[in-house]
């Protein structure tokens, strides 16, 4: 297939707000022995690539400048000792960075064909969020058919994911948002929905569980949430934590109201777990959940679609915080 020697990418011209994404040119990567070079065709936005944008994500040696941790196009690529693959495939990937661009440089083992029936736009709004949503709350917390899980933000992309799966595998859920639009798509998704600037989450979930608490919280808020979330647990519950837009720091927090529960507290970050660990996260999201998508069950929520030149329009209506499910640049 024939590939250019340049290509159009999206470059951090400095930390700072949107703006500060810039259209640049860079020479087309090559794969390395165990890569994969991908056409992109779309790309997915999700909450690090603001945080790296602002210059406050913790970036370690290897990891792209280019942000960008979700892809789906066409192999045009292959690295000496894939195999697997052939160019052509229609794929999606968990990228080490770099999505923002019109060809990446992706490790075959976090690439996965497109499941039947898939298109693209839809395909890229796949790899973070299912990988994320899959390694935190079925993995680390244990959430299989019978639980109980809160999910907070649960009309974002990794919420409404986390509400479709659940609902699939027989999972009962509450999930809070702040508007009663959001409110009202939450429901949609089969789950109950607590407005939090109507009423405090860990009341609502003291009610209707009769005091019990739920078996799993997946919380993106991190210390202004701690407390109640707490509270919130049931004996022996899972508090995952993957964010922090609530602060990232607890103070004064009363480790009896922990013990007495015997409850856990957990949590993880896609981009820092090693090739091995996300190679098998690919595995079991393979295995578990790509049957559901070919089925067309829980195909990810697109909220809005931008052009790939126009990404600093999409990092401002994620930031905006009125999004419902996944942006996503076009990039083909």
């Amino acid at each position: 297939m024939n590939v250019p020697s340049r290509m159009n990418y999206i470059e951090i011209t400095q930390p700072g707000g949107p703006d500060v994404l810039q259209m640049a040119q860079a020479t087309v990567p090559e794969p390395g022995e165990h890569e994969l070079l991908i056409k992109v065709h779309a790309a997915g936005i999700n909450r690090p690539d603001v945080i790296q944008r602002t210059g406050k994500y913790p970036m370690k040696p290897g990891m792209s400048p280019v942000p960008g941790l979700e892809v789906a196009g066409e192999v045009v690529g292959i690295g000496a000792s894939v195999s697997g693959f052939k160019v052509g495939d229609k794929v999606c990937a968990l990228t080490n960075g770099g999505g923002y661009a019109e060809y990446c440089v992706v490790p075959a083992t976090q690439t996965l064909a497109i499941p039947d029936g898939v298109d693209m736009i839809h395909a890229a709004a796949i790899p973070e969020t299912f990988f994320t949503v899959w390694a935190n709350l079925f993995e680390l917390g244990q959430a299989a058919e019978g639980a109980t899980v809160l999910i907070h933000g649960g009309t974002s992309g990794i919420g409404t994911t986390a509400l479709m799966l659940c609902q699939a595998l027989g999972i009962k859920t509450f999930a809070t948002a702040g508007s009663e639009q959001k409110c009202e798509k939450i429901r949609a998704l089969g789950a109950e929905a607590i407005n939090y600037h109507d009423a405090k989450f860990a009341e609502v979930i003291a009610r209707e569980t009769q005091g019990k608490g739920v078996d799993v919280i997946l919380d993106i808020m991190g210390a202004s949430y701690f407390d109640d979330n707490v509270a919130s647990l049931a004996r022996r519950g899972r508090l995952v934590i993957i964010g922090f837009l609530g602060g990232s720091s607890v103070k004064d927090f009363n480790l009896p109201a922990l013990i007495e529960k015997q409850a856990v507290v957990t949590g993880s970050m896609m981009r820092s777990r090693s090739a091995e660990e996300k190679a098998e996260i690919a595995r079991a999201v393979k295995s578990n959940l790509w049957p559901l998508l070919s089925k067309g069950q829980c195909l990810p929520i697109i909220d809005r679609v931008f052009p790939l030149a126009d990404a600093a329009s999409a990092h401002k209506r994620m930031e905006e915080g009125e999004h419902i499910g996944k942006i996503v640049l076009k990039v083909v």
